[in-house]
C-alpha cells in the first residue's frame, strides 16, 4: 500500500478533491439506499453500501492505472478504440429490449460477469480523446470543411446518431462538448455554425420519422417531448412527481439540513440514489451542504483548467479540457434538474451517485487528466534539471 502511495503522481489537489467527493458519496448513497430496500424491495442497506464501495474502489483503481500511462499513448489508443466503440454502440442499439414499457437499449450485459455496461459513457470519453487528437494534428494549419468531414465529423455523427435513439441527453451533451472542444481548439467558427445547423436539421428529421413510425423507437421521442412539456407546462406525470418531491426535499432541508440519514423524501423519490441524489444531499445537509458540494465541483473545474494550462503540448491541453469539462457539465445539469432549472435528463452526479459504468468512465477521464498533469510536472522538473546543469547558470549562481 505504501508503494502504491509513493507511485501516485500528478496534480495532488486534483487527487484530493476526487478522494473527498468519493468518500463523501458513501453518506448519501447509504442513506438513499433505504428507498431501494424498503420501497422497491431490493437488497439491504449494507449490501448497497458494499456494492458502492466495490465500484468506487474499482474506479480509483482505474484512476491509478490510467494516470501512469504516458499522455501521448492516448492518441494511438483513441484510433484503436474508436471503431470498437462504434461496434459496441451498434450492438447496444440492435439488442435493445423493452422492460415494463421502457426502452432499455442503452445497456448491454457483459458475458460471464453479468454486469450491465453502458457503451455511451465509454464512447463519450473515447470520442473526446479522438477529437483532441485530430485538432492537435491540424493545429496551425488551414482547415477546410471538406477535409475534416471524414476524419472528424463522420465519427462524431456516427457516435451521436447511435446514442440518440436511446439516450437523448447523453447524445446532446457529447455533441455540445465536441463543439466546445473544437471551438477551444481553433476549429473555424463558420464551420461549427454549419455543423450546429446540420445537427438541428437531423434531429428534426429523426423526430418526424420516429413520430411517423413509432414502432422503430418505442417511447423514446414521447419521453423527450413529455419531459420538455412537463418542464414548461407541469402536468400530473412521473417526471413532475419526481421534481415535486425533489423540491420538497430541498425546501425542507433549510440552511443546515436535517442531518445525515434523516431524509424523508428519499422514501418517495424514485431515483434518490442516482439522478436526484443532490436533492437528498440538500435535505440532509441543507443549503450549506449543497453549496459546499457545488464549490468542490467548481474547484475540480479550476484544477482541470490549471492542468490544461500547464500542459507541455497542445494535445495535453485539449485532452484535459476534452475529458474534464463534460464531468463538470454533467454535475451542473444534475443539480439544475433537482432545482427545476432544467428538464429531467437522467444524468448522474459524477463521483457521488450510485452506479457502475458512469462512475468508472468518470474515473477514466480523471485518470487521463492526472496523466496530463503528471507529464507536465515531469516536463517542469526536466527543464529545471537542464537549467541547473547549464554551466552559465551555475556560474551566475556562484557569483
Amino acid at each position: 500500500m505504501i508503494k502504491v502511495f509513493k507511485n501516485i503522481k500528478g496534480d495532488k489537489a486534483l487527487w484530493a478533491v476526487v478522494a473527498l467527493l468519493g468518500l463523501f458519496s458513501f453518506l448519501p448513497v447509504y442513506s438513499a439506499s433505504s428507498n431501494l430496500v424498503y420501497v422497491v424491495g431490493s437488497g439491504t442497506p449494507m449490501g448497497w453500501l458494499v456494492k458502492h464501495a466495490v465500484l468506487l474502489l474499482l474506479g480509483f483503481g482505474i484512476i491509478y492505472g490510467v494516470h501512469r500511462i504516458p499522455t501521448h499513448f492516448f492518441k494511438g489508443l483513441s484510433l484503436i478504440a474508436m471503431p470498437i466503440v462504434i461496434v459496441l454502440l451498434v450492438f447496444t442499439l440492435a439488442q435493445g429490449t423493452t422492460v415494463e414499457g421502457a426502452n432499455a437499449s442503452r445497456w448491454i450485459r457483459l458475458p460471464f460477469i453479468g454486469i450491465k455496461f453502458q457503451a455511451s459513457t465509454l464512447a463519450a470519453v473515447v470520442l473526446m480523446i479522438y477529437v483532441a487528437r485530430y485538432l492537435t494534428k491540424v493545429k496551425d494549419k488551414v482547415v477546410t470543411f471538406k477535409e475534416s468531414i471524414l476524419p472528424l465529423w463522420v465519427p462524431v455523427f456516427l457516435t451521436v446518431v447511435l446514442i440518440l435513439p436511446a439516450n437523448f441527453s447523453t447524445a446532446a451533451i457529447i455533441f455540445s462538448m465536441v463543439l466546445l472542444l473544437c471551438f477551444l481548439g481553433g476549429y473555424p467558427i463558420k464551420y461549427l455554425i454549419g455543423i450546429v445547423g446540420t445537427g438541428i436539421l437531423f434531429l428534426t428529421i429523426f423526430i418526424l420519422v420516429a413520430k411517423a413510425f413509432p414502432d422503430m423507437f418505442p417511447n423514446r421521442v414521447d419521453t423527450w417531448t413529455s419531459r420538455i412539456e412537463s418542464f414548461w407546462n407541469p402536468k400530473d406525470t412521473e417526471d413532475v412527481y419526481q421534481i415535486e418531491k425533489a423540491k420538497i426535499a430541498i425546501a425542507s432541508g433549510g440552511i443546515v439540513g436535517k442531518g445525515a440519514g434523516k431524509s424523508v423524501q428519499k422514501n418517495f423519490l424514485p431515483q434518490s440514489s442516482s439522478d436526484f441524489i443532490y436533492a437528498i444531499i440538500v435535505e440532509e445537509y441543507g443549503l450549506l451542504g449543497g453549496f459546499v458540494l457545488m464549490f468542490f465541483y467548481m474547484f475540480l473545474l479550476f484544477r482541470i483548467v490549471v492542468v490544461a494550462n500547464g500542459a507541455s503540448t497542445i494535445f495535453g491541453k485539449l485532452l484535459a479540457l476534452g475529458v474534464g469539462l463534460p464531468i463538470i457539465f454533467q454535475a451542473l445539469i444534475n443539480m439544475a434538474v433537482a432545482v427545476e432549472l432544467f428538464p429531467v435528463t437522467g444524468q448522474n452526479l459524477p463521483l457521488i451517485s450510485s452506479g457502475g459504468t458512469s462512475g468508472w468512465m468518470t474515473c477514466l477521464a480523471i485518470g487521463i487528466i492526472l496523466s496530463v498533469s503528471n507529464k507536465s510536472i515531469a516536463f517542469e522538473k526536466e527543464t529545471v534539471d537542464m537549467n541547473s546543469n547549464n554551466p552559465l547558470e551555475v556560474l551566475s549562481g556562484q557569483l
